[in-house]
């Protein structure tokens, strides 16, 4: 039997700590942020999670799935500190990002991601336009990798395919960048890389999944609001997520691409 993935790699007191913080302080406040330089984040951005205990990388009836827990998202940025150093994104794009959504007593909502949220949000104020604010919380963004992407059916050259095990990717040695699959994408993930000249967009990390490693988003997340499995695999945190059928949704479902990314507790107003 498959072993669950465990958070050995935390110590007691830092799991004493992170309780303390996540569960208690920071479900009711949107300012107190832990800085993304502190020695705690810089661990957990560095400490290697594996999936191999969890996941046959080279299983051909795998059925990855990425999930997002929105109310244990803090806002601090390592999952785009951490996609940037593992994938090489030019500074100024991202393949991932965090934005804010700030609703005010009239329900009005605010929408922002200075620098994609890479920096964090513990010293970026609340819009100075908002007097009193009902409700605050974060929403990561990457790739969806749909099971109908919009984006493999417009590539005139298909550069954008999808693979056997379902990950859409990029041939970057076939991509002419016409931004056919930019304009076409949805959730707006995808960008023409200003180094390369191709189109990029996230991956969910593919080159580390195949050697059976979390996405490196996932492994520096210090909450563990990012979740990524094998459905197929019944005793997967993912799996045993998804077929509770609690608080699971996806963006633009109505859209009908078929969004293989699903977010606990998303709220009416994310776009």
């Amino acid at each position: 039997m498959r072993t669950k993935i465990t958070q050995e790699y935390i110590d007691r007191d830092r799991r004493s700590f992170l309780d303390k913080v996540f569960k208690g302080t920071i479900g009711g406040s949107l300012m107190l942020m832990i800085p993304m330089h502190s020695p705690l984040f810089a661990e957990v951005l560095n400490e290697e999670k594996s999936l191999k205990d969890t996941i046959d990388p080279m299983n051909p009836n795998a059925n990855y799935c990425f999930i997002v827990d929105v109310s244990g998202c803090i806002g601090c940025g390592n999952c785009c500190v951490a996609d940037r150093k593992e994938n090489d994104v030019p500074e100024g794009q991202y393949r991932t990002w965090v934005e804010r959504y700030v609703i005010d007593m009239m329900n009005k909502v605010y929408v922002d991601a200075p620098h994609g949220g890479e920096k964090g949000y513990s010293n970026i104020p609340i819009l100075d336009t908002i007097k009193e604010v009902k409700e605050a919380f974060f929403v990561p963004k990457l790739c969806n990798m749909c099971d109908e992407p919009s984006c493999t059916q417009v590539c005139p050259v298909a550069a954008t395919f999808t693979t056997p095990d379902g990950f859409v990717l990029i041939d970057k040695e076939h991509c002419v960048a016409c931004g056919y699959c930019v304009q076409a994408c949805p959730y707006g993930v995808r960008f023409i890389n200003e180094e390369r000249k191709t189109a990029d967009k996230c991956t969910w990390c593919y080159h580390r999944v195949r050697k059976g490693k979390l996405p490196a988003c996932v492994n520096a997340c210090p909450t563990g609001a990012r979740k990524f499995g094998d459905l197929n695999d019944k005793e997967s945190e993912v799996a045993k997520i998804y077929y509770s059928k609690s608080r699971l949704s996806v963006l633009k479902k109505e859209l009908g691409n078929e969004p293989q990314l699903y977010y606990i507790d998303l709220h009416g107003e994310v776009v």
